[in-house]
């Protein structure tokens, strides 16, 4: 019998077994980014099974995902909250790491979580509560606020960019002849805030109306919220309007629902655009044109960049935003 040792797997044979690149294959195994997650899911079983040496260094390491009343009421309310947890999920079962989820109710609940689990790393879901964020800047444990930002630069962030995603869809609308439109929100984050921004940075920009008569607010993401809202400004005769622009997918259902009940077709009379690009949107009838936003992604990197600082990457607090790009479908037509 041969007293030979199995010889080591190199980066190269799993490479060469997965039909990728080594510097693909070190990209995964390091969790950086540029390699889509099952891709990198498959390189991590294939080299685990094949006995190639994982890094290890956090591998194991318990993560805290706190998430906020707003977070928590969008899961029920529409996808957009699930999305970001599923790009987590699939991204820390990448990286081996764990994850511990508590409702951030109040900052004493906050701290005694903390105090819990003992986490490696925090992640702050739709969370605007300052308190919150001066808590764990002074634990000094890493965190990441995701979807949101810390007005005073005490943690890193990462979002979508909520304005100049809202400043293209309004520009879209104007590019097919729309110069008087409204614009449907849920108010209250500071997420939301910078769409309605964006929408008058577009309008102010060209002269065209975007005054606080042509903002509608509803108080929740339910389609029936939106209805109801759209029906009351038909009902008082409000401004007239060739477009809605909606700040979620969930309010454009209920403005598509009211302009049927009114007999007004769209996009032929009234053009309908929403921002989240959930899955369903596509079966609507007319299919949404709505803006993208890279909400799996974000659950993702936010881990890529929870994991610098739990290795000991020292740098200044960063906010972080990612483009979003415009799906076009149906609901936008031309002004003739």
């Amino acid at each position: 019998m041969s007293d030979r040792k199995p010889s080591k797997v190199r980066l190269k044979d799993l490479a060469d077994r997965l039909g990728v690149s080594t510097s693909t294959v070190s990209r995964a195994l390091a969790g950086q980014p540029g390699v889509r997650e099952d891709l990198r899911r498959q390189m991590v079983e294939a080299a685990l099974q094949a006995g190639y040496q994982v890094p290890e260094d956090l591998r194991d390491r318990r993560i805290l995902v706190a998430a906020s009343g707003p977070a928590m009421t969008d899961y029920v309310r529409n996808q957009f909250t699930f999305l970001v947890l599923d790009g987590m999920r699939a991204r820390a079962e990448a990286l081996g790491l764990r994850l511990a989820f508590h409702p951030l109710e109040t900052v004493d609940g906050l701290a005694a979580s903390l105090d819990g689990h003992a986490p490696a790393g925090v992640l702050l879901l739709s969370v605007d509560d300052p308190e919150a964020f001066a808590l764990v800047h002074a634990r000094g444990v890493p965190a990441i606020i995701v979807n949101g930002d810390d007005p005073w630069m005490r943690l890193s962030s990462l979002a979508p960019c909520n304005r100049s995603s809202a400043r293209y869809a309004t520009d879209h609308l104007i590019a097919h002849g729309h110069r008087e439109m409204l614009f449907l929100q849920r108010p209250g984050r500071p997420t939301i805030l910078r769409r309605l921004e964006g929408w008058r940075d577009a309008l102010s920009a060209r002269g065209l109306p975007c005054g606080d008569d042509r903002v509608l607010n509803v108080g929740d993401w339910l389609p029936e919220e939106a209805e109801a809202a759209l029906l009351a400004h038909l009902d008082r005769g409000g401004p007239p309007f060739t477009a809605v622009l909606c700040a979620a997918d969930s309010l454009a259902a209920g403005v598509l629902k009211a302009l049927a009940a009114r007999g007004v077709p769209v996009p032929d009379a009234v053009s309908v655009m929403g921002m989240d690009d959930l899955p369903v949107v596509e079966f609507w009838q007319p299919p949404l044109t709505t803006m993208h936003l890279p909400s799996r992604e974000m659950g993702g990197m936010a881990l890529d960049m929870l994991r610098e600082q739990m290795r000991g990457v020292r740098e200044p607090a960063r906010r972080v935003e990612l483009a979003c790009r415009l799906v076009e479908r149906r609901s936008v037509g031309r002004v003739t």
